[in-house]
């Protein structure tokens, strides 16, 4: 197989290849003898890219920033084969400049928990507020004019063309395969049905989800809408691409779960050594220089009581000390980087979200911290912001409801469910809400904001629960979804989890471009 076969059969396929491919083409071409693969073996030559490449000889400097790949905006595959491997030796540490961090985060939302008996009003209150919010999004949509309440649709003539937004009520198969939709909105309830004659809009249709906001139009004959388009909120393509006016950098990891046996502390000992300018290269150790913020999105310790039998994985089985543990460990990193953290379902608090920031009580030591800031999941936090830039909003959230959408939503579920993090993010980046069907996540419902919608289009979207690397640019918005930091348990084993463990997310918000480095 020759370089061009290999570089064209995967530009085929929306991923563009880097030269570590090319480099160990020796490898590759053994790889697909051994294992008797076809060149169209897609599926099986990603697990080669993932498995093979991220171990990268790190011995010289030259070939290790070699490695190194940038990821631009023009680029959305999923960053598999684009890792190096952090060099354990010992170097000469690099100061890094002292910077006021904590003036150049501001909190834009963090869910502030509401004590209160809820009742089937707050839930219905709940998906009214969502219906009106996404609503107001897509009646500014150009591909939906003339935009009627269901109720009004006896007054239009059979067959005349119409739009409507609507809440998905439910989901079906007709007898002749075609796809039926029934909508609902605050005045009444429609059938729309989509022909599997009209494939490309069929094809779209399988991603409709239950309790999702949508706008469609069609013609009307009388009791039904046939469908013709869908729209969804969806992310602006007028969606700024924005960049820093001076080079600083933000990492990006999850899933540290303090506490557990298989935490891979010798990796994460690489990390604090490598934050804190003590190994790596040249060019890390200048990135390193230049590390402003580190966000850490949920599952910081292990927790208790978690899944059946996670008492025989846990190190440390008092939550308390886990935090106490994870609070020494943050105190390693240098005090002018801000440390941003979020909670996850391993933490201890209540699984329904929007979860609080850390309890107080729980995690004191964490708390006690000076360049730490606790936010809920989700949240947003802006960065970087001065006189002359806006800064970028990161929206964070754990990612509970990824498994729900990676099972059930079956172009997700054939691509590789939790395994895509990719297409998932873009999945919810597109209804523009982090868990619309109601069983997709454990949440409480609140009677003034739907916190799990996506009202501000953020310029980061980070996430992690899957324990997945994933890296793309979305419509000017970069999904990231963040490594774990302990290697496969056996209730993983059991549940078919392939974690990809050690590795960080690393961007220059000077120019959007991502790194991914193992340690």
């Amino acid at each position: 197989m020759d370089e061009k076969k290999i570089v064209s059969h995967f530009l085929n396929r929306g991923i563009l290849m880097s030269p570590d491919v090319l480099i160990n083409k020796e490898s590759f071409e053994k790889f697909m003898i051994e294992n008797k693969l076809e060149e169209t073996d897609f599926e099986a030559l990603s697990l080669f890219f993932k498995n093979s490449f991220y171990k990268i000889d790190t011995k010289t400097e030259e070939k290790n920033n070699r490695f190194i790949m940038p990821f631009s905006e023009k680029e959305t595959n999923k960053l598999e084969n684009r890792a190096i491997k952090i060099n354990s030796g010992q170097t000469e540490k690099i100061s890094p400049t002292p910077h006021l961090n904590n003036s150049l985060v501001k909190i834009v939302f963090s869910y502030e928990e509401e004590s209160k008996k809820r009742t089937c009003e707050d839930f219905i209150s709940y998906f009214k507020i969502r219906f009106k919010s996404i609503r107001n999004i897509l009646q500014n949509r150009q591909e939906l004019q003339n935009v009627i309440s269901i109720q009004r649709l006896n007054m239009k003539k059979e067959k005349e063309t119409v739009s409507i937004i609507g809440m998905v009520l439910e989901i079906q198969k007709t007898k002749k395969g075609n796809l039926m939709v029934i909508l609902e909105d605050l005045t009444d309830k429609i059938t729309c049905v989509v022909s599997k004659e009209n494939t490309e809009l069929f094809e779209q249709s399988k991603e409709i989800v239950l309790d999702e906001v949508i706008g469609l139009s069609g013609y009307f004959n009388g009791s039904i809408i046939y469908v013709n388009t869908f729209v969804w909120p969806d992310v602006p393509f007028s969606k700024e691409l924005k960049k820093a006016p001076n080079e600083a950098y933000a990492v990006f990891i999850s899933d540290t779960e303090f506490g557990n046996k298989f935490f891979q502390e010798a990796s994460w000992n690489n990390f604090i050594k490598w934050i804190r300018g003590e190994i790596g290269t040249d060019e890390q150790k200048q990135i390193v220089h230049k590390i402003k913020y580190l966000f850490i999105a949920g599952d910081l310790v292990d927790g208790v009581g978690i899944y059946p039998g996670q008492e025989a994985d846990l190190t440390i089985s008092d939550i308390y000390k886990q935090y106490e543990v994870f609070a020494e460990y943050l105190k390693q990193i240098p005090k002018e980087i801000t440390i941003i953290t979020s909670p996850g379902n391993h933490d201890a608090m209540r699984i329904a979200e929007p979860q609080p920031p850390l309890y107080r009580d729980f995690a004191a030591k964490v708390w006690e911290l000076p360049n730490v800031i606790n936010v809920s999941n989700p949240a947003i936090i802006n960065i970087h912001a001065s006189e002359s830039f806006p800064g970028f909003d990161v929206l964070i959230y754990h990612g509970y409801s990824f498994t729900y959408y990676g099972d059930n939503v079956e172009s997700l579920r054939t691509a590789g469910g939790i395994n895509r993090t990719d297409l998932i993010l873009k999945f919810l980046m597109k209804k523009r809400h982090l868990a619309p069907t109601h069983q997709s996540s454990l949440y409480l419902p609140t009677s003034e904001k739907d916190f799990l919608f996506i009202e501000t289009v953020p310029d980061f979207f980070v996430t992690g629960h899957v324990h997945q690397v994933a890296a793309l640019n979305y419509r000017n918005v970069t999904l990231l979804n963040c490594s774990c930091w302990l290697s496969q348990t056996p209730y993983q084993e059991k549940m078919g989890v392939n974690p990809e463990i050690s590795k960080a997310i690393i961007v220059n918000l000077q120019t959007r471009e991502i790194k991914i480095m193992r340690f």
